[in-house]
C-alpha cells in the first residue's frame, strides 16, 4: 500500500513539475513577444513622427520650386498615413482582444471595394506596376466594410514588408465553387512551414527585434485571421511559384 501510495505522489510531482514548465516556458515566450512588440512598436511610431518632422522642416527652411514642395507634401502625408495605419492596427487589436469590436453584415460589393482600397492607398505602387489589381467585376459577398479594408491594407503591407526593394503584388478576386475568392500573392521572401503555422499568432514576428530587418508589430496578420473568422470566411496561406507568398480569402458567394 505504501508503494501504491509512494507511486501516485510520484506521478502527482511529476505531473505538477511538467504543468510548472510548460507555464514557464509560456510565460517566457509571451514575455518576448512582449518584448520586442515593445521595441518594435517604439520604432515604428518614431519613424514616421521623425521623417514628418523632416520635411516641414525643410518645407520651413527653404525657398524650394513648387515642385519640390509637393514631393516634400506627398511624403509627409504618406508618413501620416503610415502612422495612422499603425495606431488604427494598435487600437483595433485591443478591441479584439477585449471583445469590444463590433461588425456589421451586409452585401458588400468586394469589386468596388478593392478597387477603391488600392486607389486611396497604394496608387504609386499601381502607377509603377508594383501591385497589379485583377479583379472580376459585380462580386458581391456578406461581410463588413470595414473589416474588409482593414484585411486588405494588411495583406498588402505584408507583401511590401517581405518582399525585395521593389515589390512585385498580384491582388486577385475570381470565382470558384460557389466561393469568391480574394488573393494577395508576392514574390518576397517566403514563409518557412514551421512559421506559416504561428504567423497569425499575436505578437508574433519571425526573428528578434535585435536581428530583424523588417517593420512591423505582429499585429497585422492576427487581425487579419481574427476579421476573416468574424466574417464567415476562411484564410490560407501557401508558397507562390518560384517564389513568395500567397494569402487566400475564400468568401461565400451571394
Amino acid at each position: 500500500m505504501i508503494v501504491g501510495e509512494g507511486t501516485v505522489f510520484l506521478l502527482l510531482l511529476l505531473l505538477g513539475l511538467h504543468k510548472i514548465r510548460e507555464a514557464f516556458f509560456k510565460e517566457k515566450k509571451l514575455i518576448e513577444q512582449q518584448k520586442n512588440f515593445f521595441l518594435s512598436i517604439s520604432h515604428e511610431l518614431k519613424t514616421p513622427i521623425a521623417a514628418t518632422k523632416l520635411q516641414l522642416q525643410t518645407l520651413q527652411k527653404h525657398n524650394l520650386e513648387r515642385v519640390q514642395q509637393m514631393q516634400l507634401l506627398d511624403s509627409a502625408l504618406l508618413e501620416n498615413e503610415r502612422l495612422n495605419s499603425l495606431i488604427d492596427n494598435v487600437l483595433l487589436a485591443h478591441a479584439l482582444d477585449s471583445g469590444v469590436h463590433s461588425i456589421n453584415l451586409t452585401q458588400i460589393n468586394l469589386s468596388e471595394t478593392c478597387h477603391n482600397v488600392c486607389k486611396r492607398y497604394y496608387s504609386k505602387l499601381i502607377e509603377n506596376n508594383n501591385l497589379l489589381v485583377h479583379v472580376i467585376e459585380d462580386t458581391k459577398v456578406v461581410a463588413d466594410e470595414l473589416s474588409l479594408v482593414s484585411i486588405i491594407t494588411n495583406l498588402i503591407d505584408n507583401a511590401i514588408k517581405y518582399s525585395n526593394d521593389v515589390p512585385k503584388i498580384e491582388l486577385n478576386v475570381s470565382k470558384l465553387n460557389n466561393k469568391v475568392n480574394l488573393e494577395i500573392k508576392d514574390k518576397g521572401v517566403g514563409i518557412s512551414e514551421e512559421n506559416k503555422q504561428k504567423i497569425f499568432e499575436k505578437f508574433y514576428r519571425i526573428g528578434s527585434e535585435e536581428t530583424r530587418k523588417t517593420k512591423g508589430t505582429g499585429l497585422g496578420l492576427f487581425i487579419v485571421d481574427f476579421l476573416v473568422k468574424q466574417n464567415n470566411a476562411s484564410i490560407s496561406v501557401k508558397d507562390n511559384s518560384p517564389k513568395g507568398t500567397i494569402f487566400s480569402i475564400a468568401f461565400n458567394e451571394i
